[in-house]
């Protein structure tokens, strides 16, 4: 090979790269099924309380997680993980959620659920908002979650 092919080669191996980076970052994001999945996320999360599965529960929850909850805001998975250990004592979770509303922004990084908390007995019993972070693996974890009392 000559010497002006291989630089030449080289450049047009970089420019290719580079157009590829950018053809990448032109795709539209889908939105709605992104949408689905943070849905089955949520889902999955409360399924870990159904379960009595504190691991699983564990396993949503951002490293940076921020809980608010009528004994103050927990900082951190594990001090979330902590303070919720005592919802999984016992064989009858003390009550579950289900997503109501779910939305992912257009960038397709934060998301955030919402929907009803019930008593055992299906009566309501609060409601719950969580903010959802998708990793660069395309996982969703949580990082702000608040409930409240029952909302009208």
């Amino acid at each position: 090979m000559s010497s002006i092919r291989r630089p030449l080669i080289a450049v047009l191996l970089a420019a290719l790269l580079v157009s590829t980076v950018v053809a990448a970052d032109d795709v539209p994001i889908d939105v709605a099924a992104l949408e689905d999945e943070l849905r089955a996320a949520e889902t999955a999360f409360a399924k870990s309380m159904a379960d009595r599965d504190l691991a699983a529960f564990t396993s949503f929850l951002a490293e940076d997680a921020v809980f608010f909850g009528g004994r103050g805001i927990l900082r951190g998975r594990e001090a979330v993980a902590a303070g919720w250990a005592r919802f999984f004592e016992g064989d009858e979770a003390p009550f579950a959620w289900a997503p109501l509303d779910v939305a992912v922004l257009a960038s397709g990084e934060l998301g955030l659920s919402s929907g009803p908390v019930t008593a055992p007995d299906g009566s309501p019993a609060g409601f719950f908002t969580s903010t959802w972070r998708r990793t660069a693996a395309g996982r969703w974890e949580i990082v702000l979650d608040r409930g409240c009392p029952p909302c009208d």
